[in-house]
């Protein structure tokens, strides 16, 4: 049996495959250790049957976010030793004076330099002597170091020196990340900042992850563990251990694929993927003309530069347990802090301060016996109460209500207008594809607004992510920096980096796909092209899609070049139904009153497993099934189609 599972704010997926058909399972996350919940989910489902399992965590994000990681070492060359703090010098809030940057993660009693230096080429122009490396531990083993980050000068040309340091260091018993093995490129500040953010995450991610494997193996539940890295990929624990800064976007990896997946089997191949879950929403704009889900390697992630691969993700603080509060001139403000699992929503019985999922519940979007397939007892009576005393100037509770759905729904579109319209795609052309637990809530309110015409919810929305962690690939990626002319041979660079992964511990052996980091000579950043015949006109017709201009007269250089080995993933046939025409009548729970734009009405309820392909219902309703419920408005209508999907389109 395989099983995937993803951690959220509120709750863990569980999606596995039992009869040839997908089950999902949902438990409470368990925050002060997420591990708990994992071992109970994979407890459940396998039965005690020992299983593949797949995992989406959010343990490494949530550390660098709210800043809670080891107290790390950065070592770099001597008289480099702020890098790490001075950083690009960009202003991220251009126009406001008072934005103050986070505090780097390294203090600068913690920065420690090493008498060496590597030339541009490699030359290795000064080593550091023994009785110096014994200074720099001697030091560090005072510091109170939990982690050590070593980033030397030039190390991506020739890493003997960096090599020799981290051997002296690995004697303290501390983990020791080292940049030319997590990163082995050019620009000083995103080397060091890739690998500071692997050490700061060692101990906690990196240490949970091999606490997890060790806990599922000695219940004998688990034959194999695997990780969803940033990049959309799987990499196994022991790697993800050992480098948890490839993990920092591990959930929202798994939806996208999943989304991505979903998505074309339903017929639509430009989408805009929707996240919506407890804590927080995660959107990505894909295009299957342009290769599908994108990567990037200049991601920042709580402002500081992450180089290794991830999916393209725009991630804001909004979910279903994002508090509602009014401040002290009585504006009223939504997230992003979060009331997460505990204590969680007013409904769910402990929480005291509202959050959007109260607010649904107030205005009848969420049914208060059908959540969770009835699992859960929503407490709407509880929740009322506490918001009337927290509505301040607020006319009535549903009023407030109404106005936390709408800041929410705000926010949220700001999010998909970053990764649409202000990159220079027309949302109009594409297809929103909802999931997540709160996101079929919000998501017609959201086309509406950005006038994208319909909108996709998959089956299974709340598992979506953990459904893309089971059918990932198996993915690792290899760089080198190269700075080469554009008819330079890089045959030999390419053979190392193919050896590199032939000798990789897990032997990833699969389709390896080459690409090419090129710029023009003179500029300061590259474009990823894939390494064809014609790379060259490739790039110069990228360059003008994303920058409006070329010159083919100008010269290339190959900047770096990347390796990725590829094993395809699970595939699993979900069934086709022949449609039919039907109007769901026999789904049809209930009348229940709802407001829409601060008008009452009476609205549908329908139990999702109950729908044929073929039936079409009209809103005002609401489709309530064990992962999610999705809001059908007013003057919209919802199509199932033959993959029991629901496609929800403007009344005609």
């Amino acid at each position: 049996m395989h099983i995937a599972i993803d951690t959220g704010g509120t709750f863990t997926d569980c999606i596995y495959v039992e009869d040839f058909a997908l089950k999902v399972l949902k438990v409470f996350s368990t925050p002060e250790d997420p591990g708990s919940a994992v071992v109970e989910a994979v407890r459940t489902a396998s039965n005690g049957n020992a299983s593949f399992v797949r995992h989406g965590t959010t343990v490494g994000t949530n550390a660098l976010l709210e800043r809670k990681g080891a107290r790390v070492a950065f070592v770099t060359t001597a008289g480099f030793e702020d890098i790490i703090s001075i950083g690009r010098q960009d202003r991220s809030h251009l126009y406001d004076w008072f934005a103050t940057p986070p505090a780097c993660i390294v203090p600068a009693e913690m920065r420690f330099g090493i008498a060496e230096r590597t030339a541009s080429d490699g030359t290795v122009l000064r080593k550091p002597k023994d009785y110096e490396l014994r200074e720099l531990a001697e030091k560090i083993s005072t510091s109170g170091a939990e982690s050590v980050a070593v980033c030397l000068l030039f190390s991506f040309a020739n890493p003997e020196n960096e090599i020799a340091v981290a051997n002296a260091l690995r004697s303290l018993g501390l983990p020791v990340s080292v940049s030319h093995v997590i990163l082995p490129e050019f620009r000083e500040y995103e080397r060091a900042s890739t690998v500071t953010v692997n050490a700061y995450l060692g101990p906690k991610a990196g240490g949970y992850l091999q606490r997890l494997d060790a806990n599922l193996r000695r219940l004998s539940l688990c034959s194999a563990f695997d990780v969803m890295q940033s990049s959309g990929g799987i990499i196994p624990a022991s790697f993800a251990a050992e480098q948890p800064v490839r993990t920092v976007l591990s959930g929202p990896a798994g939806g996208v694929i999943g989304a991505y997946q979903m998505a074309r089997k339903a017929g639509f191949s430009r989408i805009i993927a929707f996240d919506m879950g407890g804590t927080s929403t995660d959107v990505c704009l894909m295009d299957e003309n342009e290769g599908g889900p994108r990567s990037t390697n200049d991601a920042q992630i709580s402002q500081m530069p992450v180089g290794v691969p991830m999916l393209d993700i725009h991630t804001i603080g909004a979910g279903g347990g994002s508090l509602a509060r009014f401040d002290q001139a009585g504006i009223l403000h939504v997230g992003p802090e979060s009331a997460g699992a505990n204590p969680g929503p007013i409904c769910y019985g402990r929480g005291t301060q509202p959050t959007v999922s109260d607010a649904n519940l107030i205005l009848g979007r969420l049914h208060p016996e059908h959540f969770l397939d009835g699992k859960v007892q929503l407490d709407r009576d509880r929740a009322g109460l506490y918001m009337e005393k927290a509505r301040g100037n607020m006319a009535t509770v549903e009023e407030f209500s109404s106005g936390i759905v709408l800041l929410a729904e705000a926010a949220m579109e700001r999010a998909i207008r970053v990764i649409s319209v202000e990159r220079g795609y027309d949302p109009r052309d594409f297809t929103l594809v909802a999931f997540g637990g709160a996101g079929p809530l919000h998501a017609c309110a959201l086309a509406k607004a950005l006038q994208i015409p319909r909108v996709l919810i998959p089956a299974c929305p709340g598992a979506l992510s953990a459904l893309g962690i089971l059918l990932a690939d198996t993915v690792r990626d290899y760089s080198k920096t190269v700075m080469l002319k554009s008819d330079a041979d890089i045959e030999p660079h390419f053979a190392e980096l193919e050896r590199a992964a032939e000798s990789a511990p897990d032997k990833t052996h699969g389709l390896a796909t080459r690409s090419l980091d090129l710029r023009y000579a003179g500029q300061g950043y590259e474009l990823n092209v894939p390494f064809v015949p014609d790379f060259i006109q490739a790039f110069h017709q990228l360059h003008q899609k994303r920058y409006g201009h070329s010159n083919e007269r100008k010269a290339v250089e190959i900047v770096n070049i990347r390796l990725r080995v590829t094993v395809p993933g699970e595939t699993f046939n979900l069934p086709a139904f022949t449609p039919r025409d039907g109007d769901a009548a026999q789904a049809l729970v209930e009348t229940y009153p709802m407001i829409f734009a601060g008008k009452k009405c009476a609205g549908k309820v329908y139990r999702r497993e109950l729908l044929a392909s073929g039936d079409r219902l009209y809103g005002p309703a609401i489709v309530v099934e064990y992962s999610a419920t999705t809001v059908v408005p007013p003057g919209w209508n919802a199509l199932v189609d033959s993959y029991k999907n629901l496609v929800m389109e403007v009344n005609q």
